[in-house]
């Protein structure tokens, strides 16, 4: 990777500059790419995966039927996803990854790489235990009575017929929590997170023209953002298509 001098920048408009800088700091640029969209996609995956535990363990109702200790539990992990929601929704994910990444760095030495993608996982949980919660409440009681009355245990009921409705119904959300992370792990920068935000201030530092080269950034975000909505939208859009089954119509031959 490599930034070259100040002084050897052509004369030109604004959108000739921006291109000289990003045609002599092609590694940097594309260094920061990649670990954004890694930040991104992690973050988006391992955020799903806490969020489908932390949105069934509130949808989780408390019953009549239940036992003494069985309700006192359901209470507590209850409170318990209530609060961790409540905090990570309630406070900036750079505040966040300044506090956690400085006061637990002492104790594992783990590196801002690593850090950046634990913090913005627990912060996508978050949002993604709200979202999964909202697809799981979506679905109609009747099925679950349905499937009970077959003999399905909740467990049974939650991962086949419940779980795989709830996803589908939230892939908007889903996608759009993708979308954000993409942006927002620009905040990780303050932790020393080599993504897009903090290589671009690099090549500003060094080539002294900010707005230049913060164009050339903006341009690549909405790239990014642009290529992950038309994915999104197709993805959504092959689940949406109902399969055509074999039966062919009258008059068909």
């Amino acid at each position: 990777m490599f930034i070259l001098a100040a002084n050897t920048i052509p004369d030109g408009g604004m959108l000739s500059k921006s291109w000289w800088i990003f045609q002599n700091n092609i590694p940097m640029f594309w260094y920061g790419i990649k670990i954004t969209l890694l930040l991104a996609v992690l973050g988006t995956l391992f955020g799903l995966v806490l969020g489908l535990l932390l949105g069934g363990i509130r949808a989780v109702r408390i019953e009549e039927r239940d036992k003494t200790i069985v309700k006192i539990i359901k209470k507590i992990l209850h409170a318990i996803v209530a609060v961790y929601v409540w905090f990570f929704r309630g406070t900036p994910m750079m505040v966040q990854a300044m506090f956690f990444y400085f006061s637990i760095r002492s104790v594992i030495g783990w590196t801002p790489l690593v850090a950046g993608i634990v913090i913005i996982s627990v912060n996508t949980g978050a949002y993604m235990a709200e979202i999964i919660r909202s697809g799981i409440q979506s679905i109609d009681k009747g099925q679950i009575e349905g499937a009970r009355s077959l003999g399905m245990t909740n467990t049974q009921t939650m991962m086949s017929i419940v779980l795989p409705q709830a996803i589908r119904n939230s892939l908007p959300s889903i996608g759009n929590e993708f979308i954000v992370n993409i942006k927002d792990s620009s905040m990780l920068n303050v932790i020393g997170v080599t993504e897009l935000f903090f290589q671009t201030t690099s090549v500003a530092g060094s080539v002294f023209l900010y707005m230049e080269t913060f164009l050339i950034t903006c341009i690549i975000y909405l790239i990014m953002t642009s290529l992950a909505t038309l994915i999104l939208n197709w993805i959504e859009r092959k689940l949406n298509t109902p399969k055509v089954s074999g039966v062919k119509k009258a008059g068909e031959a």
